[in-house]
């Protein structure tokens, strides 16, 4: 399928709609009063620190909505301004929050079920409305939902569709995309629909066991297995990794997206040399502005002398996750939570440690004086931030806890 020229003839359609409605107005009082928070802002306004008491809160200094989620979460409050009686429906979660994505529940907005790992578009009927979400959709939902006669309104972030636009350049040159990406996550799904052929890798270790495989060759059916649920159909690593190009899911962290391109660019240099390497490699700059932002923020919290941290957003975002493993690596302690519910009665936790299940901490806030950074992924509004610091601050103030 022409990828290229499927979108160009969506982007011409009167029922595909990339802007918004002219709701702006009404939208961000709205969005102000649901998300926005004054705490958030005199913190933001006094060095992004705050003490109360025994306790010092640390603020990162890039954190929460980014603007390609800003605009998402309007861009679908318009959509039932606009559609006030239509049934609407979004393809996933909106973004990885579950506070937002329950405002749209409010809202009226139907979420499409997964039933046996498959989406159920059987619920969609001609003429409803029909949201793409912040990281995109894929190719085969999109041209479904255009037979079947839906308005389509894409919030797709540019910074995502900025990676697809490189994903057609790889294919046009006949280079396999190597994909730095979680093969399951919806943008790379997206992504990889975009592409002829590719392999999607999750680490520095799956990207160099790829290019020792380049170099030295090795057992085609054991890399077959590997990466059975991470590559187009029909590939073969003695034949698609003689052209290779990157790209990347936008939320991975960005200094290993780096790592990994220079390892296939050292990897192809030392199989064909620099003459003939523009031939075999190619590399475009696809990392968001806003997750590296949040990284390189994150990266100066963690300098400072603190005693545990608190990373706030969805357990299934992933720019969250690497927010975390940050802390992590670092040997900070470390409480990923996706909401104020997840803490108490009393001083306990309930929080997701990294690549592991739910568990309750309790006692999770010491005695005694406390320094805490604090920081959220790119979809986590700042009211959730404000209101996770306080019970922080009203836990410490109870008897007994100092």
């Amino acid at each position: 399928m022409d990828t290229k020229a499927f979108k160009r003839s969506l982007n011409q359609s009167q029922k595909y709609h990339r802007k918004g409605f002219g709701h702006d107005e009404d939208v961000s009082g709205a969005m102000k009063s649901e998300y926005q928070s004054d705490l958030i802002q005199y913190i933001r306004d006094h060095d992004y620190t705050l003490t109360q008491g025994d306790v010092t809160i640390h603020l990162a200094e890039a954190f929460g909505f980014c603007w390609g989620v800003e605009r998402a979460v309007a861009m679908a409050y318009e959509t039932r301004q606009q559609f006030p009686t239509e049934r609407i429906w979004i393809t996933n979660e909106i973004i990885h929050n579950p506070s937002v994505n329950q405002h749209l529940r409010d809202m009226k907005v139907g979420f499409i079920e997964v039933r046996d790992g498959q989406k159920d578009f059987s619920v969609v009927d001609q003429g409803d409305v029909v949201i793409l979400p912040a990281f995109g959709a894929s190719v085969p939902e999109m041209q479904l939902l255009n037979d079947r006669g839906c308005t389509i309104v894409d919030t797709t972030c540019p910074w995502v569709s900025k990676v697809w636009n490189t994903v057609e350049k790889h294919k046009k040159g006949n280079h396999t995309s190597i994909i730095h990406g979680k093969y399951n996550h919806e943008e790379t799904i997206a992504t990889s629909s975009f592409a002829r052929t590719y392999l999607i890798v999750l680490n520095l270790a799956e990207a160099q066991y790829v290019c020792d495989y380049i170099l030295n060759g090795g057992d085609r059916q054991v890399f077959m297995e590997k990466f059975r649920l991470a590559c187009s159909e029909g590939f073969d690593p003695d034949r698609d990794l003689d052209r290779v190009g990157i790209a990347n899911q936008t939320t991975m962290l960005k200094g290993e997206t780096e790592q990994i391109g220079k390892l296939f660019e050292r990897t192809m240099m030392k199989k064909y040399g620099p003459i003939d390497l523009n031939q075999h490699f190619l590399s475009f700059n696809t990392i968001c502005d806003a997750t590296q932002e949040r990284q390189d923020a994150m990266f100066d919290l963690v300098e400072k002398n603190l005693d545990l941290m608190v990373v706030i957003g969805g357990f299934n975002s992933s720019n969250t996750t690497h927010l975390q493993e940050i802390a992590t690596e670092r040997g900070i302690p470390s409480y990923h939570i996706d909401s104020g519910d997840r803490i108490g009665p009393g001083n306990q936790v309930e929080h997701k440690p990294l690549h592991r299940a739910l568990e309750t901490q309790v006692n999770w806030l010491p005695d005694g004086p406390l320094t805490i950074g604090v920081t959220s992924g790119a979809s986590t509004p700042d009211k959730v931030v404000a209101t996770i610091i306080e019970q922080i601050f009203a836990i410490k103030t109870l008897a007994g806890v100092n």
